[in-house]
């Protein structure tokens, strides 16, 4: 990757659905160029073109973080299951304290409660959980250029 894709991916984060034309326009160089580059891009899952919804927009009006603490041998299996479950847009295995931190977005606390101990507490390898309701989100970015 070099200084051109990067200013793609620059490009394409805040704005998704522009064109390569206006990219090529941008950036100096052929349109034949940018589409050549964002097929590369694609194809080496270096990027991904998607729309992002803003959870509260849709309707998930409560969004938290959940710490789990789980049994050592299980922690693969444990990310996986979570992986799976539909109300979990983010899964990551930690240092620290917790084993694995998720992002959750349900369409309220109720809902959230409901998760917590229908598909969290009982869990196999899940040790303990804490949660942290977000009050107010003051940036959703998942850009790292620029």
């Amino acid at each position: 990757m070099d200084r051109l894709d990067e200013k793609i991916i620059q490009i394409l984060r805040d704005n998704g659905r522009i064109s390569n034309a206006e990219i090529a326009r941008d950036l100096n160089v052929s349109e034949g160029t940018i589409r050549r580059r964002i097929r590369k891009l694609i194809q080496n899952e270096t990027v991904r073109i998607m729309a992002i919804p803003d959870p509260q927009k849709i309707g998930y009006n409560t969004v938290a973080l959940i710490g789990i603490e789980t049994d050592p041998e299980k922690i693969d299996d444990v990310a996986n299951y979570l992986s799976n479950l539909q109300e979990t847009q983010y899964v990551a295995l930690t240092t620290g304290s917790f084993d694995i931190f998720i992002w959750v977005a349900v369409s309220s606390t109720e809902e959230l409660g409901k998760l917590l101990r229908t598909s969290i507490a009982t869990a196999p390898g899940i040790k303990r959980s804490e949660t942290f309701v977000n009050l107010a989100i003051r940036k959703r970015g998942f850009g790292l250029l620029g």
